[in-house]
């Protein structure tokens, strides 16, 4: 995993997108990324999902996920970086792990004024204080203040015992992403079988089977994206010992084999969008030329 350019050094990052040395190739990175959307129209791919951006956009990256900047013209953010481990801690599991949380906002009102304001502030205290350990504790805090705001726009996480066992599974399934049995998770969550199928249909509505396997196919993406491993190599590092197992399990996943997914993936370009001007608060709207 990589540092975004020009992000590297101190705990939080922050810059303009347009700043940073970014082509159009996967970035993988170790820390949170949270981007706000400044000016122009474009695209922002997270994990292969791709988001319509407009100025007001806010996305938010979670560490080892990985992003496709559109690059178009005339588009800008902000970016702010940080480490998980900066973090006081927070009542918010669901979302500060889960790379299926949600990831994309268009935060309107006294939302939208009061992330702005907070993003703002971390980049200038940032300036003020950076490096300094009175600056890591009080940027640790902001930031952590700014996702609180973020998770207020999320539906409320219920806790229901079936919420409660498949968010154990799903934390589970990121400490050691590999392709395994349903008895194997059931077991270290000492639970029956039957009871985590029950509890994920209830909750997601698919079976726990379907859950791990789209992680690991999420998994296999990431790896096909970021690295230059043969595929047969990517297939055993998830747990497949046979090459052909691993790819008709990716194109059962994803409707692709794993070569022509990453041959895909490394022929696309952003589109083109037509510009638009920031209509968000000064420190936040990029420079004209």
């Amino acid at each position: 995993m990589v540092s975004f350019g020009g992000l590297s050094g101190d705990p939080v990052g922050a810059a303009r997108l347009s700043d940073l040395p970014l082509g159009h190739s996967a970035v993988q990175t170790a820390d949170h990324v949270i981007i706000l959307v400044t000016a122009g129209q474009g695209t922002h791919a997270l994990d292969f999902v791709t988001y319509a951006c407009r100025p007001g956009t806010l996305l938010w990256g979670r560490p080892g996920q990985v992003h496709q900047f559109g690059r178009q013209a005339g588009f800008d953010a902000t970016v702010l970086t940080f480490p998980a481990a900066i973090l006081p801690e927070l009542p918010l599991p669901e979302l500060l792990a889960d790379p299926f949380a949600p990831a994309c906002w268009q935060p309107a009102g006294e939302d939208e004024d009061a992330i702005v304001a907070e993003i703002a502030q971390i980049g200038v205290d940032q300036v003020r204080f950076g490096g300094t350990a009175f600056g890591s504790t009080l940027i640790g805090h902001s930031v952590a203040v700014l996702l609180m705001r973020i998770s207020a726009l999320a539906p409320v996480p219920r806790r229901s015992p079936a919420d409660l066992l498949i968010g154990q599974l799903r934390r589970e399934l990121e400490r050691e992403v590999r392709h395994r049995r349903v008895e194997d998770y059931a077991d270290q969550l000492r639970c029956s079988v039957r009871t985590l199928t029950r509890a994920s249909l209830a909750v997601t509505g698919r079976s726990a089977k379907q859950l791990i396997d789209e992680r690991v196919a999420l998994e296999a993406k990431r790896v096909l994206a970021i690295s230059e491993l043969p595929v047969a190599d990517v297939g055993r590092q998830l747990g497949f010992e046979e090459p052909t197992n691993f790819g008709r399990f990716f194109a059962r996943e994803t409707g692709q084999s794993p070569g022509n997914f990453r041959a895909a993936l490394h022929r696309t370009h952003a589109p083109r969008v037509p510009h638009q001007r920031s209509a968000l608060p000064g420190r936040l709207t990029p420079r004209t030329a």
